[in-house]
């Protein structure tokens, strides 16, 4: 375990000594009073739910050597041989004082961070995908898992807290990873999360009105405000070029600006747009032009693919990278959970996607009825111990965008799923939709695939990458893939 002087951790930080030296050695930097001890030191974060400066009488018991904090403190006689440093933010000190301690391992890889309300995921397996058929080594940082070689460790947050975050970065340069491309929430821009970190490229997709509220965001304003600061943090940046918001995100860069989008003014735009739609396949193709110029196939489908095809490339230009590694990778790459094509039948598709929101099945359910379906089958349900206002909007979407609705349990936590799905029927009944109710979600998947028509697009939504149903504070196996594959393999025996 590395033992540092907190001079030496501190000395990216504006801090004062409250009671004794900066010169305390230390030999971990822990948030969580459960993890503290002997040769801590102690950072008291504010939290949504928990206030650290609330856990002191806690960690000095346990024999912590410093305590960071940002606000006035009381440091009685049991505190008499540990230093408390004062900051005047406590989430940027121990962002920096991480970095420090993992050996600022950011400046050893080559960094992207990619910012925006819609695409991300998508387009760093993207990134991800172009860039290893070029031969490079690289980890993925995201909402879904963050992959170092062949480690897969699932997420909590889209980026994980500093210390996490900095824990991974040494990892991987560790195992001989080149290139990192992550995901960089406007959460994580907002709690420091990424601070100490310099982006060799900056990524801006778009940006709605998401993450507006309560433990959020407290405006549109704030939100864009957040996700621009990763423009005063990296050497590149890349946007894009048809928001509307472009110019606010732009306000005070410090970096060079490239764009992506569909106009002749952009560095490299699409022109040529077209969806692929045949028996069992949707993808989608377009033309490269501007700085690069070649056409693209990918098995994703939507036009939003194009947008994040295109942002992927606009990317991947800044490494070496062949018209044929663009080609291959973009062609083959899969997200899972994100309008994820599952082959079951030639007579009609099924897809699994993550949208969990009406604003998300809106999109999804746009995108497909762009391919002129013969029907589009909705299979979801909502989330317990959420708003329950997000059940009536769905019900409402579902009825309106869908031919046939199946309603259907998601991850009920602590609520019964018969309530959830009344909820989501009154929404329902706002509308003409046809629908049914299947309350176990393996028997509503089921009976999609066997109820399949020739022309059918099949959308399972809601779950996505998850591989769990949490039930009463319990989380059971739960794959869509697997259950897919169980029922297909059952059909098969008994001859179907």
């Amino acid at each position: 375990m590395a033992s540092y002087s907190l001079k030496e951790l501190l000395k990216n930080v504006s801090y004062s000594v409250l009671c004794g030296s900066d010169e305390t050695a230390v030999t971990e930097i822990v948030n969580d009073s459960r993890k503290a001890g002997p040769g801590s030191v102690f950072v008291c974060i504010k939290g949504a739910v928990a206030d650290g400066h609330r856990y002191i009488p806690d960690v000095l018991k346990k024999g912590v050597s410093a305590i960071v904090v940002e606000d006035d403190v009381e440091v009685g006689e049991e505190a008499k041989d540990v230093t408390y440093i004062r900051t005047p933010d406590t989430r940027i000190a121990m962002a920096r004082m991480a970095a420090v301690y993992y050996g600022n391992p950011s400046s050893k890889l080559k960094m992207i961070g990619v910012t925006g309300t819609k695409g991300k995921t998508t387009t760093t397996y993207m990134v991800k995908a172009i860039l290893e058929q070029a031969g490079y080594k690289v980890g993925l940082i995201g909402t879904i898992e963050t992959l170092i070689g062949p480690e897969r460790i699932p997420s909590a947050n889209t980026t994980p807290e500093s210390l996490t975050l900095q824990e991974y970065l040494a990892k991987m340069v560790k195992a001989g990873i080149e290139v990192v491309v992550m995901e960089v929430s406007s959460q994580a821009l907002m709690l420091h999360r990424v601070e100490g970190i310099e982006f060799d490229i900056g990524v801006f997709t778009n940006i709605s009105a998401d993450h507006i509220g309560p433990g959020e965001h407290s405006s549109f304003e704030d939100y864009m405000e957040c996700k621009s600061r990763l423009f005063r943090m990296c050497k590149v940046g890349i946007f894009n070029g048809d928001d509307i918001h472009l110019g606010r995100i732009l306000e005070h860069h410090t970096c060079s600006v490239e764009t992506f989008g569909l106009k002749e003014t952009d560095s490299i735009y699409a022109v040529d747009g077209k969806l692929v739609y045949h028996p069992g396949y949707l993808g989608t193709t377009f033309e490269v032009k501007g700085d690069l110029n070649f056409p693209v196939v990918t098995d994703i489908p939507g036009r939003f693919s194009v947008y994040n095809a295109l942002c992927a490339i606009a990317i991947c230009r800044h490494f070496d990278v062949t018209t044929d590694d663009f080609q291959k990778a973009l062609k083959d790459v899969r997200v899972k959970g994100r309008v994820e094509m599952v082959k079951v039948s030639d007579d009609f598709i099924l897809l699994i996607d993550y949208a969990h929101n009406a604003m998300a099945l809106s999109s999804i359910l746009t995108t497909l009825r762009e391919y002129h379906p013969g029907r589009i089958v909705t299979v979801f349900g909502c989330g317990g111990n959420r708003a329950r206002s997000r059940r009536y909007e769905m019900g409402e979407v579902s009825g309106r965008m869908s031919d046939f609705t199946i309603i259907t349990s998601d991850n009920p936590r602590y609520e019964d799923p018969e309530a959830i799905m009344d909820d989501i029927e009154t929404g329902m009944k706002k509308t003409d939709g046809k629908y049914m109710r299947i309350t176990d979600r393996r028997e509503a998947i089921a009976y999609a695939i066997h109820h399949g028509r020739p022309g059918d697009i099949i959308v399972l939504a809601g779950k996505g990458h998850e591989d769990y149903q949490e039930i009463n504070g319990k989380k059971y196996p739960m794959d869509e893939r697997v259950i897919i594959r169980d029922i297909l393999e059952e059909d098969r025996k008994k001859g179907n």
